[in-house]
């Protein structure tokens, strides 16, 4: 793993813009914009490896899924904040029902730096962003600035190809609702959805387009229809199933979910079992499952334990994006607990590795069952947030 400099190509902007990476830049507090998505660097790989930081990928998300069965049959939902009975029952149901509500995909948030195992620093598993940019602009960039050279990239043939194999358990005889929440400021949002969408059009599916908030509820047949009022069977939300489950409408969801499928429900995507790894606690029940495992970091829920002696520590909301609300501890710093009102995971500080001032964090994708490609995000800071930059790779 290396990184290198390079010029960026003349009017990159208006050519990732084309390709569908229509945010590619970022405000920044001091209202500058800079480049979300930045050329003027690249990471090289060998292809040996990517094949090994393939075959972690794989194993953490089989051992991911033990963790979920784990949860589900020792009922440790309580460890989540998962403390309405009801849902509980409801996310173990949509887990024993895996079969028929697969899981579509999802990414691996990973320390790397080219040397050692890779470490596992969170599961994004529900609502997972970053796919555009790591499909589409970094796979022809690499076609025109490395003709013949090759990339860790198979994400639209593996999403279109899980499409095909995902709509015989779509109800027959319905379009599939995309759905994504309209205060999307950026578009970041709009246009993963809108590619996802892509993708099952390609897979030959039907789709309608709809934003989370003209969702409406049909009271007299107890059902969820779009603008035209026709009946939701089958919807794609990249909306969080903690908004889902508890917003004005989370009744309704509960009680669509509770029906087993029968007449009424609609089938959500991804389905409420990616609760169990969408959340940070998850780390905690994987370091307790598989103590001491090469990919793993040490994570606890109920304070970081030994790690504030001579480690530090990261401490993680069970639920949060961008790196929002994590705080870093230096090793002998006094130890500091959180309340049960924020609930967190503390993990070992595993400090990102510097390349050049440029903090690095490797999204690695997964889509269904297996790895299917990699994105990378640099910053400036420890912790990668919402003014980290896309850099693409290579494999050479």
């Amino acid at each position: 793993m290396r990184r290198h400099t390079i010029d960026p190509r003349p009017g990159w902007q208006q050519t990732v813009e084309a390709q569908g990476l229509i945010y590619p830049l970022t405000r920044f507090p001091d209202d500058s914009l800079r480049p979300y998505w930045d050329e003027s660097a690249y990471y090289e790989f060998s292809l040996p490896e990517v094949e090994a930081l393939e075959d972690v990928v794989e194993e953490l998300h089989r051992m991911c899924l033990a963790a979920a069965a784990h949860i589900v049959e020792q009922g440790r939902f309580a460890d989540l904040g998962i403390d309405d009975p009801r849902l509980a029952r409801l996310v173990a149901e949509s887990w024993r029902r895996r079969e028929e509500l697969p899981s579509l995909y999802g990414r691996f948030d990973l320390h790397y730096d080219g040397s050692g195992p890779a470490k596992m620093l969170e599961y994004n598993a529900d609502t997972p962003t970053s796919l555009v940019e790591a499909a589409s602009p970094q796979w022809f960039w690499m076609e025109e600035r490395f003709p013949g050279a090759d990339q860790w990239n198979s994400l639209h043939e593996r999403l279109v190809a899980a499409w095909k194999r995902q709509a015989p358990l779509l109800p027959p005889g319905a379009p599939l609702h995309f759905a994504h929440s309209s205060g999307d400021e950026l578009g970041e949002d709009l246009m993963t959805v809108a590619y996802l969408e892509e993708t099952a059009q390609q897979a030959g599916l039907e789709t309608i387009s709809i934003s989370m908030e003209d969702i409406g509820w049909d009271r007299l047949s107890g059902r969820f229809v779009d603008q035209r009022l026709r009946f939701m069977r089958a919807c794609f939300k990249l909306y969080p199933w903690e908004w889902l489950a508890t917003d004005g409408f989370g009744p309704q969801v509960l009680d669509t979910l509770d029906n087993g499928g029968g007449t009424g429900s609609t089938l959500w995507i991804e389905p409420a079992w990616k609760m169990l790894l969408s959340n940070k606690a998850l780390l905690a029940v994987l370091w307790e499952l598989y103590p001491g495992h090469p990919n793993l970091l040490p994570a606890y829920l109920d304070g970081p334990r030994e790690l504030a002696g001579t480690r530090g520590y990261a401490t993680k909301p069970l639920l949060g994006r961008e790196g929002a609300g994590v705080t870093l501890h230096e090793p002998g710093a006094e130890p500091v607990l959180r309340g049960p009102d924020d609930p967190c995971c503390y993990q070992e500080l595993a400090p990102l590795p510097d390349f050049d001032g440029n903090r690095v964090v490797l999204g690695a994708w997964v889509v269904e069952d297996e790895a299917a490609g990699l994105g990378i995000r640099e910053s400036s800071g420890p912790v990668t947030d919402e003014y980290a930059r896309f850099l693409p790779h290579v494999i050479l």
